[in-house]
C-alpha cells in the first residue's frame, strides 16, 4: 500500500472529475474525518485515514483489501473506474440518465442505451461526458459515457445510441470473483 504518484494521481481525479466535477474535493474534504487514496497491486482504494493507518500494519501480500475500491490501473497505464465506485459517483454527479423500466433490464446485462431507453436525460450534457445511470425511482444502476448530447440525443432516432455502458450493478454477479 503506498500513496499515489502525481501521475497517478492526476489519472484517477481528472476520471473522477469527468463524472462529478470539482465535486472531487467533497471525497477528500469530508465532516465525518480524513480520507485518502492508496494504490495497493495496482488497485486504487479510497478509505478513511484511520483505516489505512491500520491496514499498514498488515504485510502487503497478505492484504488483500481495504477500503473501497475505486478502480484499477491497466497494465498501460490507464486507470479504469470500477463499479464498486458508483456509491462516491452518484451523490455529487454532474450528468444523469434516467431509464425506463424495460431499458434497465438491457442494461444490466452490459448494453448500452438507446434513445428509446431513456426516460429523462440531464439537460446540457455534452458529448462523451462521463453519465450516472439512475433507475425511475432514483437508484443509481450505474455509469457510462454519453455517446451523444442532450440536444443531439432529442433529434436522433429511437434506435441511437446515446449514453455506451461503462459499468453497472450487474457485474457484481458477473464479475464476482474480479471485484476486490
Amino acid at each position: 500500500m503506498r500513496p499515489l504518484t502525481e501521475d497517478e494521481t492526476s489519472l484517477v481525479f481528472a476520471k473522477l472529475a469527468s463524472f462529478i466535477g470539482d465535486n472531487v474535493s467533497m471525497l477528500i474534504d469530508r465532516n465525518d474525518g480524513d480520507y485518502c487514496f492508496r494504490n495497493h497491486k495496482e488497485r486504487v482504494y479510497y478509505c478513511t485515514e484511520n483505516l489505512m493507518r491500520q491496514a499498514a500494519c498488515i504485510s502487503r501480500e497478505p492484504l488483500l483489501s481495504f477500503g473501497s475500491c475505486l478502480g484499477k490501473f491497466t497494465k498501460s497505464k490507464k486507470f479504469h473506474l470500477q463499479i464498486t465506485a458508483l456509491d462516491y459517483l452518484a451523490p455529487y454527479a454532474k450528468f444523469k440518465v434516467w431509464l425506463k423500466p424495460n431499458a434497465e433490464q438491457q442494461f444490466l446485462y452490459g448494453n448500452n442505451i438507446l434513445k428509446s431507453g431513456i426516460a429523462r436525460m440531464t439537460d446540457g450534457t455534452p458529448t462523451h461526458a462521463g453519465i450516472v445511470v439512475y433507475s425511475m425511482t432514483d437508484v443509481p444502476l450505474g455509469f457510462g459515457v454519453s455517446a451523444k448530447g442532450t440536444a443531439d440525443s432529442k433529434r436522433a432516432d429511437p434506435t441511437a445510441l446515446v449514453v455506451l455502458h461503462q459499468c453497472d450493478l450487474g457485474e457484481y454477479l458477473r464479475n464476482e470473483s474480479h471485484l476486490n
